[in-house]
């Protein structure tokens, strides 16, 4: 039982030392990673479209 209080001291102390980002950073990265995913689904979207086309015309 000792382990765990002294884990959980430990943790709460270490989390005090972090630099916790603003609000306003918060804001400004989750909108980065939101368009850059965007941007990844777009490009793979449209490689697999051009891959399908592609394979299809092959087949075909």
């Amino acid at each position: 039982m000792n382990k765990i209080i002294s884990f959980v001291k430990e943790a709460r102390a270490e989390l005090q030392k972090v630099s916790w980002p603003s609000k306003d950073q918060t804001i400004k990265y989750t909108g980065i990673v939101i368009g850059v995913s965007l941007a990844t689904a777009l490009f793979l979207g449209v490689l697999d479209l051009l891959f399908s086309v592609g394979v299809g015309e092959l087949i075909v």
